[in-house]
């Protein structure tokens, strides 16, 4: 950059000192030049452009100019005084307050109300009511910062402005501006006072600090530009806060006053940086700080605000900014310690002030401008100055043409589904990976022990429950060090996560001395990822980051912070930001490394996707059918759309008559979809080593089947239920007495030897009997016509091949080569082997068979008889889990960096290969029907693939429109021989209507 060098010239001019209602003395001061800077080769040094040159947001027009000056000549003197004044105005207060506020707007006609707390439904009552009584329509304006929320409750909250500073995207600040602003207007406010321009080159400002973009003055420039960007095209009204600059100081301007021990050279080159630039992209107001800054006003302990040098030589003339000057709030330690009410505010209108934020005392500060005016302090022309300036903005404001704030549906307005779209691009756009050794991010093996460690005072059940929903993660909590590292001995991954609150934005977290032995004690140990949801400068406590591999600053703490780190943490989004302020020498301001995305499923909301909320909400009338109808007394839904899951809710209970609430985490009876789940990705994978073709046989892949019926059906035949076998035979019936009971020659009622296959609590199945049922199937006539015929024999068969094959058990192999590595933690055979039955739904009360609450145990009898491990039924499982498999599918055996299995392989399985014969089916999967019924909706692509199961449950995924939907149910509970009311109603397939209908972009 080519180096430039350049002074300007301030002096303090005329200063006035006014006691009481007396004449003041003019005290002639010297003129302070700024001498040349001393800049460095590669400092950003900006040349403002010519006044005629800067961009222009609210030109001024004919129009305007006469309303102007039609109101101006109309006024009075107090009149026009009375526009200086901007009140403080509360929704929270009592009718004191309210009377008070509105004797000030009839009565001495104030310009305007900065609003502080309240409620919007009664902060827009109290505008309209106030309006009602100006004769001149009222400015509003608010302070917020991070959106309405940081003053008026029940509104959004924005990320603070230190988090946005991470943010390389500045188009999503300008989406921030433009958020912020329509919540103002439809609040009727037209002033936000932001943005922060401060560079917080301090990490002790006890005031500024998450309020700042962050410490180099080019990223918080520009990241104020898009803000205002967005705003100012709304029409709202951005202020730029606090000239000449509150980011290098250590005190709270609310309290006393700081010092800024800032060169003029420093000044020059750093605080006023954002404001040169921010004039020429056409900012229209500036709030000026209360500071005292000796390189700028030499009188000591004299507030920047009231100081003549600073409002009007330095703003006004040096930098050329006419647009408004607002005074920070006059009721501040740091202005009201240095004079009183009525005093204050006339010092800060004769610096160059045009409008007086938060006076205490109206009527006594018109008195002190009145007498000021008298004793020719005060000439009309600079009274015109600020109130025809005020009235200018008031026009462009629409405020010539008021329409009262309307009530109606102002929630829902405030509060858009928007909204929360917005804030996880944010949030995945601003969490910052600054220390990745090892590529430790993203944890790419699930088939480890990782426990978590919550440090920090505040909530961590977003960030728990997301890190869950990729694998097995375990909450490890102990104050005893000693205790806490046996505890954690056999894990190999450490997340900590630090935890403070965002409702306390103004104090500074710091890790404790114990937290920070905590962290040393894990570090020393174990691979170990800190994940801070606070401000960066709470980790500068940690001296040594050695031994601590991963790095991740989540700037806040709440729920989507949270779920979007973790997110990270796993490779369902990559790491983009880079960090706003400096921790220490080493992680500096502009650090952050960029993580690898490894096609992991993640989270948003369903417009993030291209979908409706408002529509999705309609699957909830189907639920509610579906359970007033006793069609099933609960039930998982998940919808996931683009990588992202959308939509995951659980209604109802596990039992019509019992307490307990379906929760997410809940495992269902999947039934048949255990097909697509367990045995067909192995399946896939065997056909994928070229192990068998389409056209082998039968006869060629297992040898028991030569000289049968069935040894010339093929692959392809086999899987698509084109073999002519039958649909399934009830194989239990046979080991029962003529009292439908269980026979001893079959069962004992302990495990024994020769008994050891566990068909219930207490129900084992002798160990053979698995020969029997496939002499049955060998032997079991076909039927007559070639013909689709959906049979459970086809995965049974499977099951034997993959075993024979394989030399392990089925569980086993989808366990070890599916599961462990896509994170399928609640996906297994016979879950009561890891999980308490509490957490699992029933499925029937058995009176046919095993004569007890099948909870736990797989539903199918022929599956129970397999020792619980069915090829076409037994698999327990959540939506979430489920979801996994199926995006798999989608990536086309692709997930978390692995492949599964080829494109090639994907693809010839989800073939229709006999749609002309009249077959709907794929390899295995089941697809769309043709004509007719089925079990779709009939409005997904051909292309799209999935299984039903007996359950009442559907797993379903479709390619071109990417969506995956898996609807889990115990349908069958209590009873699973009474009418199928779930499927004659259609329910899964309307709510699958429902997920296509919410499709908003393709």
């Amino acid at each position: 950059m080519k180096r430039l060098l350049f002074s300007i010239v301030l002096c303090t001019g005329l200063l006035f000192l006014i006691t009481n209602c007396s004449s003041t003395k003019i005290v002639n001061q010297p003129i302070l030049t700024i001498p040349k800077a001393e800049l460095a080769l590669d400092e950003e040094v900006y040349i403002p452009h010519l006044k005629a040159d800067r961009k222009n947001f609210f030109p001024e027009t004919s129009g305007e100019t006469r309303w102007v000056d039609s109101i101006y000549n109309q006024m009075s003197f107090d009149e026009k005084v009375g526009q200086l004044f901007m009140v403080a105005a509360y929704s929270n207060k009592d009718t004191i307050h309210t009377n008070a506020v509105e004797k000030l707007v009839r009565d001495y006609k104030i310009g305007g109300l900065i609003f502080f707390q309240g409620g919007p439904m009664r902060q827009a009552r109290l505008t309209n009511k106030y309006q009602s009584l100006a004769k001149v329509p009222l400015f509003i304006g608010i302070d917020a910062e991070w959106g309405l929320s940081m003053r008026i409750d029940s509104t959004f909250r924005f990320p603070f402005n230190m988090t946005l500073g991470a943010i390389k995207d500045l188009k999503l600040l300008e989406k921030v501006g433009t958020s912020l602003a329509k919540e103002s207007k439809r609040m009727g406010i037209h002033f936000n006072f932001a943005p922060v321009l401060d560079i917080n080159t301090n990490p002790k400002n006890p005031i500024i600090g998450y309020r700042s973009f962050g410490e180099n003055k080019v990223s918080v420039t520009e990241h104020a530009i898009a803000l205002m960007n967005g705003a100012q095209g709304q029409g709202v009204f951005s202020t730029g806060k606090h000239f000449p600059g509150h980011g290098d100081t250590a005190t709270d301007s609310h309290t006393s006053l700081p010092t800024v021990n800032a060169t003029l050279d420093h000044i020059e080159k750093v605080e006023l940086y954002p404001y040169k630039r921010m004039f020429d992209e056409g900012l229209v107001s500036v709030m000026v700080a209360h500071l005292n800054v000796p390189s700028l006003e030499p009188r000591e302990g004299y507030p920047t605000s009231i100081s003549y040098g600073v409002v009007t030589n330095l703003l006004k003339n040096q930098l050329g900014f006419d647009g408004l000057i607002f005074t920070d709030a006059l009721n501040m330690k740091g202005a009201s310690n240095f004079r009183a009410p009525g005093d204050i505010d006339l010092e800060a209108f004769m610096a160059g002030n045009d409008i007086l934020l938060f006076a205490e005392n109206v009527p006594l500060a018109v008195e002190k401008i009145c007498v000021a005016y008298q004793d020719s302090l005060i000439t009309d022309a600079r009274l015109a100055e600020s109130v025809k300036k005020i009235l200018h903005y008031k026009f462009k404001a629409g405020l010539n043409n008021y329409k009262p704030i309307e009530g109606i549906n102002l929630y829902n307005d405030l509060n858009p589904k928007s909204n929360e779209t917005l804030q996880y691009e944010l949030y995945e756009n601003a969490v910052t990976v600054v220390k990745n050794d090892g590529n430790i991010l993203p944890i790419k093996n699930l088939n480890q022990k990782i426990a978590y460690v919550k440090l920090g005072d505040d909530t961590n059940s977003s960030f728990l429950t997301t890190l869950k929903k990729y694998t097995e993660v375990t909450e490890v909590s102990e104050t005893n060090i000693d205790t806490l590292m046996t505890k954690l001995t056999d894990y190999e991954t450490v997340i900590i996560g630090y935890h403070k609150s965002d409702r306390s934005w103004w104090k500074s977290p710091e890790l404790s001395v114990a937290e920070l032995q905590v962290i040393d004690s894990i570090a020393s140990k174990k691979k170990v990822i800190i994940d801070c949801f606070a401000k960066p400068y709470s980790l500068s406590r940690i001296l040594n980051f050695d031994e601590i591999p991963g790095v991740i600053v989540s700037y806040q703490n709440g729920n989507i912070a949270q779920e979007v780190s973790a997110e990270l943490i796993f490779g369902a989004i990559d790491a983009k930001g880079l960090l706003p302020v400096s921790i220490n020498s080493t992680l500096k301001a502009g650090d952050g490394i960029t993580t690898q995305k490894i096609n992991r499923l993640g989270f948003a909301t369903p417009e993030s996707v291209g979908m409706s909320s408002e529509k999705l909400k309609q699957i909830e009338t189907y639920v509610q059918k579906a359970i007033d109808g006793k069609m099933a007394p609960g039930m998982q839904i998940l919808v996931a759309r683009k990588g992202k899951v959308i939509y995951q809710k659980s209604f109802g209970k596990q039992t019509y008559e019992g307490d307990v609430r379906v929760k997410n985490s809940d495992l269902y009876d999947v039934a048949s979809v255990t097909k697509m789940v367990a045995t067909l990705p192995n399946v896939m994978q065997v056909y994928d080593q070229k192990k068998v073709t389409l056209e082998t046989t039968l006869g060629e892949m297992l040898p028991l089947f030569k000289g049968s019926n069935k040894q010339k059906i093929t692959f392809k035949e086999l899987l698509s239920h084109y073999g002519r076998m039958q649909a399934w035979i009830p194989f239990y019936k046979a080991t029962l007495d003529s009292a439908k009971l269980p026979m001893d020659k079959y069962y004992r009622k302990m495990y024994s030897e020769g008994f050891t296959k566990r068909v219930s609590d207490s129900l084992y199945l002798r160990d053979d009997y698995h020969d029997t049922i496939m002499k049955i199937i060998i032997e079991s006539p076909l039927i007559d016509k070639k013909e689709y015929r959906y049979s459970d024999f086809t995965f049974i068969i499977l099951k034997h091949y993959l075993e024979k094959i394989m030399g392990r058990h089925l569980d086993e192999l989808a366990t070890d080569n599916f599961y462990k590595t896509l994170g399928m933690n609640n996906t297994l055979y016979n879950p009561l082997t890891k999980f308490d039955k509490s957490v699992i739904a029933p499925t029937e009360i058995d009176n046919y068979f095993r004569h007890d609450t099948i909870q736990g145990y797989v539903h199918d009898m022929e599956a129970a008889m397999e020792d619980g491990v069915g090829g076409h039924a037994g698999i327990f499982s959540n939506a979430m889990d489920i979801a996994k498999m199926m995006q798999m599918y989608l990536q086309k055996g692709n997930y978390g960096g692995i492949q599964y299995f080829s494109e090639a392989t994907f693809t010839d399985f989800n073939t229709c290969w006999f749609c002309g014969e009249g077959n709907r089916r794929g390899l295995g999967f089941d697809k769309p029907q043709i004509s007719g019924a089925g079990p779709t909706c009939g409005c997904v692509s051909m292309s799209s693939f999935g299984h039903t199961g007996f359950t009442g449950t559907i797993a379903w995924a479709d390619p071109e429109t990417d969506i995956v939907y898996v609807f889990l149910s115990n349908r069958t509970y209590p009873d699973s021989n009474l009418p199928n009311k779930l499927s004659k109603e259609n329910i899964r397939e309307d709510i699958q209507k429902v997920i296509q209908d919410a499709i908003i972009e393709k």
